[in-house]
């Protein structure tokens, strides 16, 4: 069974500038650095999730992250689950038409401090999620916190959102396949059909918006929402840093306020969500 999200991945150009801009963004310290001959990646890892961002290395072995940045530019690129039992989720995988490849193994060393990591995964083919690259893995042991080192840091993710063609499909996907629980399934006639699925202490948000246009078919990685505990103190870090952040304003859901961050994101729309409360 899934039993979190284990981090996101986002494509960018460059590693050092996009991990000074995330450092900046969640006032927290990188957790994990590591590099192959395929590309090079950062991560940041927050209450309930960790972030990494993917640069393709120097050379041909790297072409095919380029190559997915030049078709699609800087942005989400895959949500990556943390389950139980990887063969028995393979297995389940393959019994409702996802075709996963094979389980395989894979590891990393953090060039910060030598630690190793090792974890089994396998991955739903794209087509048969729409569009939509969900890998799942099985971890060997936790990575290390990011350090906070700012004021009024981002805490962890409050949502991560796709966008879908078809609501039925998604819900068929994420709740009926994958056994995320539906915990909202509402239409409106300014911003269109949404469906939140929770897992762990977060949401896997679905959205087909009112009026535009899904003629391709496809489902695709959209945005993100992190939490922070003072939505003004936060905001008030990001602007010192030199990150565009609206004014709060209340949410849709009593007592939250949110603010939608205009720069510094790398092509992820992105919002801060203080929950009520706080």
């Amino acid at each position: 069974m899934i039993t979190g999200l284990d981090h996101v991945v986002i494509l960018v150009r460059d590693i050092e500038a996009a991990a000074a801009a995330y450092g900046a963004l969640l006032g927290r310290a990188v957790a994990w650095r590591s590099a192959d001959e395929a590309s090079a990646s950062v991560l940041f890892t927050l209450d309930n999730m960790s972030v990494e961002l993917l640069a393709g290395a120097p050379g041909a072995a790297g072409d095919h992250i380029r190559a997915a940045l030049e078709a699609n530019g800087e942005g989400l690129a895959s949500l990556c689950f943390r389950v139980e039992d990887i063969a028995n989720w393979h297995r389940r995988l393959d019994r409702l038409g996802l075709r996963p490849e094979a389980v395989g193994d894979g590891g990393s060393r953090n060039l910060l401090d030598g630690a190793r990591l090792a974890w089994k995964r396998t991955r739903a083919a794209t087509d048969a999620a729409h569009g939509v690259r969900l890998f799942f893995l099985d971890m060997n042991a936790s990575r290390p916190a990011s350090v906070v080192n700012a004021d009024a840091p981002v805490t962890g993710l409050d949502h991560v959102v796709v966008e879908t063609a078809d609501p039925e499909r998604a819900a068929a996907l994420y709740g009926a396949r994958l056994r995320l629980d539906m915990r909202l399934d509402r239409s409106h006639a300014d911003w269109g059909h949404l469906m939140f699925f929770r897992c762990g202490d977060l949401i896997v948000e679905t959205v087909k918006r009112a009026g535009k246009d899904y003629s391709d078919g496809r489902d695709r990685l959209w945005g993100l929402s992190f939490r922070v505990d003072d939505i003004a103190r936060a905001r008030a870090r990001m602007q010192a840093a030199g990150i565009e952040v609206s004014e709060p304003r209340a949410g849709r859901k009593p007592g939250t306020f949110v603010a939608t961050v205009r720069s510094g994101t790398h092509g992820v729309p992105t919002i801060l969500l203080q929950p009520p409360g706080r």
